[in-house]
């Protein structure tokens, strides 16, 4: 495919040339459009989606960095022969191995996939914000495989070695290669159905359901008043992703509204078991993480608390629920979302937050 020119619209797929629109032509809000767009991508205002616009200045606003969580306490606790279970020194190490990658996997899919396929800039813009995120999270992860001092070659290549972990991966592997082949383009029915189920998986699968179980494990041990640094890194990390999943949802019905004739009933039959295919990983994920109770929790809970949010998922873009009668046995997790950064909540004795600063400890 020829290089697209920064000034010039997107290719389409059914010819492969740019789409003629005058240089010159001043864009007007009705010219925009989420995929295929013809305008000027460069040109941020006038704004269309200004629910784009505001989830980036939000997501500017919730700023922060791995090196302002204090690690002391977390750092004595796992040296502590008596400090952490068996058990619970699993949950961690399974964690730390998916989710060392999975951001990785969640940032390549953003910068060498998905924003080349979105036409419309203010949706780039958070696109962008969102990849650094990504980065912030990877960053998270390291920083705690170092602080406590564990095998980093175990953690980092528990994608390739731990099967409940690979197999996660695997699923979402053919969507990430499906938006970063430098030929696909989209403008086509099949390719615009290609890009939204790509969209949907990473979404409301990979970001909203996949990281739930590690999320529940960490932020369980934070309330128990243990591993608190690292339950404080977990927390901030599910407010960014609670925001990039509600941002891809905004992204896949609006997507759905300017493009009808996609969303057909075979397609939404394709996503259903998409989601149950999604939903048995993670169980098989959550056995895998903890074959026994542990810090009050247990593995067929996590069946429930999965269909429950993958119930909430499939309502959020349209589908039927798929998961009648299921429940949440774990209301804690939704005020987990909706914390604010300066809040004590694991007694870490956070005084004061300074942004592009650190924290100021006592």
């Amino acid at each position: 495919m020829p290089t697209q020119s920064l000034f010039n619209p997107p290719m389409t797929a059914t010819t492969n040339q740019p789409v003629e629109k005058s240089r010159s032509h001043r864009v007007k809000v009705e010219d925009k459009q989420i995929i295929n767009c013809q305008s000027d991508v460069n040109q941020l205002v006038p704004f269309k989606y200004k629910w784009a616009w505001e989830k980036y200045l939000s997501a500017c606003a919730n700023h922060w960095m791995p090196q302002e969580i204090n690690m002391s306490r977390d750092i004595a606790l796992w040296k502590d022969p008596n400090g952490l279970t068996d058990d619970e020194r699993h949950i961690i190490k399974r964690n730390l191995g998916f989710f060392t990658t999975a951001d990785s996997l969640a940032a390549n899919n953003i910068v060498l996939g998905t924003y080349r396929h979105i036409t419309n800039p203010e949706c780039r813009q958070y696109l962008l914000r969102q990849a650094f995120e990504e980065a912030i999270h990877t960053h998270a992860y390291q920083y705690i495989v170092e602080s406590l001092g564990l095998d980093e070659g175990e953690i980092f290549n528990s994608y390739h070695e731990i099967t409940s972990i690979r197999d996660k991966d695997e699923f979402l592997l053919p969507f990430i290669d499906t938006l970063t082949n430098p030929h696909f383009t989209t403008g086509t029915s099949d390719n615009d159905q290609k890009l939204l189920k790509s969209l949907i998986v990473f979404a409301c699968i990979m970001e909203g359901l996949f990281f739930y179980v590690g999320f529940a494990q960490i932020l369980a041990l934070g309330r128990r008043n243990k591993m608190t640094g690292a339950a404080e890194q977990y927390q901030y990390i599910l407010r960014d992703e609670s925001m990039h999943c509600n941002f891809g949802i905004d992204l896949i019905n609006q997507i759905k509204l300017e493009n009808p004739r996609l969303w057909t009933p075979a397609f939404k039959e394709e996503i259903k078991n998409l989601f149950q295919q999604g939903v048995d990983l993670e169980y098989r994920y959550a056995e895998d993480t903890m074959p026994r109770g542990v810090i009050g929790l247990n593995a067929p809970q996590f069946k429930e608390y999965l269909r429950y949010i993958a119930n909430r998922r499939a309502q959020q873009i349209g589908l039927d629920i798929l998961y009648p009668g299921a429940q949440n046995p774990f209301p804690w997790m939704a005020e987990m979302i909706d914390f604010k950064k300066e809040k004590n909540f694991f007694e870490t004795r956070v005084t004061e937050y300074q942004t592009g600063g650190a924290l100021s400890w006592e």
